[in-house]
């Protein structure tokens, strides 16, 4: 990796953290972030919560523990940096998760996220059909494969997918660039709901979805 590409991978990671914080922040004031007007928010965080929170608490038990065991200062002040480090990650990344949920917007536009880590928009015109439908992945969070197809796991699991009517685009953590060119898989905590504000928020089909005519919408 040359020194240019470093520098941009700390850069980012740099503006991540600063937006892990931010959502913490956020959190304790129980406030959402870029949900406007009209739009509606749907939670993901269902999956892992009790995962994150098991995190936690193995993290702060071992910042008391080790609190106790190591007698050297320099080195119990070291131990005691990267325990609380960890313990304000482990929260950032719930705090992000809950506070930047997906939306569906008034005009029936979609953003898909997870936490402060990954943001992919799908404008009105890029949603083809949208359904229900449980996968169980084995792998990696975000998977992209070569049909041109994206999934989003939390939890293992996806229960939302949407085929898209044009190709899309999101940066990774590190800050590659990826096209989704067939479908979005991803987990909603309600996926019926999700899939009946996608429909519902469209007043017409764009060309290519297939499907019923949306039902009337319901105010935002």
């Amino acid at each position: 990796m040359s020194g240019a590409r470093v520098l941009r991978a700390v850069q980012r990671l740099t503006v991540l953290e600063l937006h892990g914080m931010h959502s913490l922040l956020l959190w304790v004031a129980r406030r959402r972030h870029g949900v406007s007007e009209g739009a509606r928010a749907f939670a993901y965080t269902g999956p892992q919560t009790a995962m994150l929170f098991g995190l936690l608490f193995v993290a702060v038990l071992e910042t008391v523990a080790l609190a106790v065991l190591i007698p050297w200062p320099a080195v119990h002040a070291i131990v005691l940096f990267l325990d609380v480090y960890t313990v304000l990650q482990v929260l950032a990344l719930h705090a992000a998760c809950v506070v930047r949920p997906h939306v569906v917007g008034a005009d029936g536009s979609l953003r898909i996220r997870y936490g402060h880590l990954l943001d992919l928009r799908i404008p009105a015109e890029g949603v083809g059909r949208a359904h229900v439908a449980r996968h169980y992945p084995a792998g990696k969070r975000v998977q992209e494969h070569p049909d041109g197809s994206l999934d989003l796991l939390v939890g293992s699991q996806t229960t939302v997918t949407v085929e898209l009517a044009a190709p899309v685009t999101f940066v990774r953590p590190l800050g590659r660039r990826v096209e989704v060119t067939t479908a979005v898989r991803f987990h909603a905590d309600d996926p019926q709901a999700l899939v009946a504000a996608l429909k519902n928020g469209r007043p017409t089909l764009t060309p290519g979805r297939t499907g019923p005519s949306p039902s009337p919408g319901r105010p935002g």
